[in-house]
Order: structure tokens, then sequence, then C-alpha cells
């Protein structure tokens, strides 16, 4: 049987974590790490930097630290496949490419729901796999467009009900012009 050829799957290299001091709610290696993982799966620095619980500030400064060129690196690397992924690939007025995340449209939010999320493990510093997990938010974002389109289509329902009720009733109703019923003389 013959096998379809392989694809070169976009790989992020492995970097050495910028050297920092170790506070709990500070850049950890950890959150380097998924940082770099998220980015590449949305290409949006504020939605990583939100992910791992950071603001999108404290990012752009720890890659700008000295001994964060692999950090840097890698998070090139992660924009140009999240860039790939997604397609964004649109000129910018001089001419560089520009990364325009599109709206969310219902056809790549269904895309959200079933393919999940992806989110980058470290053992020992050295990243060793993902695991994957669904998009909660998503599919809760889904359910209230749903929940919304539906809402609007009752509505517009029970106005036609309601509109077909009064003009029944104005149907059945006798004439009133006359004063006298139809047998009247």
């Amino acid at each position: 049987m013959n096998q379809p050829p392989r694809t070169a799957r976009p790989r992020l290299p492995a970097f050495a974590p910028v050297p920092v001091k170790r506070r709990a709610d500070g850049w950890t290696p950890v959150r380097q790490a998924e940082f770099i993982g998220v980015l590449a799966e949305t290409g949006s620095v504020r939605a990583a930097a939100e992910f791992v619980g950071m603001a999108r500030e404290t990012a752009y400064r720890l890659r700008r630290k000295p001994g964060a060129e692999e950090f840097a690196r890698a998070w090139d690397v992660a924009l140009r496949n999240a860039r790939a992924r997604f397609g964004w690939s649109l000129r910018g007025v001089d001419g560089a490419d520009t990364m325009v995340p599109p709206k969310v449209s219902p056809d790549e939010l269904w895309r959200r729901i079933v393919d999940g999320r992806w989110r980058p493990l470290l053992r020992r510093g050295k990243y060793v796999g993902s695991v994957h997990k669904p998009d909660n938010s998503a599919l809760l974002s889904h359910i209230a467009q749903l929940d919304r389109s539906l809402r609007a289509e009752r509505k517009a329902l029970r106005r036609a009900v309601r509109s077909q009720a009064l003009k029944n009733a104005d149907l059945r109703q006798p004439s009133r012009r006359s004063g006298r019923g139809e047998g009247g003389r």
C-alpha cells in the first residue's frame, strides 16, 4: 500500500529559558515554554500572556533581557508558525508582513471546538510534548451564539403568531357598521 508522503510539521525550537529571579508569580521556565506554545497556537502575544497569567508588557520586557536570545528566536518561530497556520501573511504599508488576526467566524469557532487546544509540557526544563485539551471557551461562545439566535427566532415567531391571532379574531367578529345583525330588515 502506498502511504501519502509525510508533511513536515512546524516545530518549535528547544530553548534555554531566560534567566530570571525565582518568583512564584514570575516568568518561570514552565510559563515561558507555555507562553511560546500558546503563541504558536494563537499568534497573539496578548492571548499567550493571559494564558500563562502574565501581562503582555512583561513578555516584551522578558524578550529584551540579556540572555533571552534563544527565547526571542523561539518567539519569532512561534509567530511564523501561527502566521503559516492561519494564513495571516498580509502586506503592511511598508511592504513588511503584518499579522492581523481575523474576526472569529462560525466556521473558525467550530474548528476551535473540534480541534481543542494544545498545551506544551516541560520536564526538567526540556520540552517533551503537548497535551490536547478541549477549548471550553469556544464551546461556551458557540452555545451563547446559538442561544442569542434562538431567542431572536422565538421572539419573531411570537410576534407572527400574535399578529395572525389578531387577524383571525377580526375576521370572526360580526360587522358593527350596520348596528344590526345579519338577519336585520
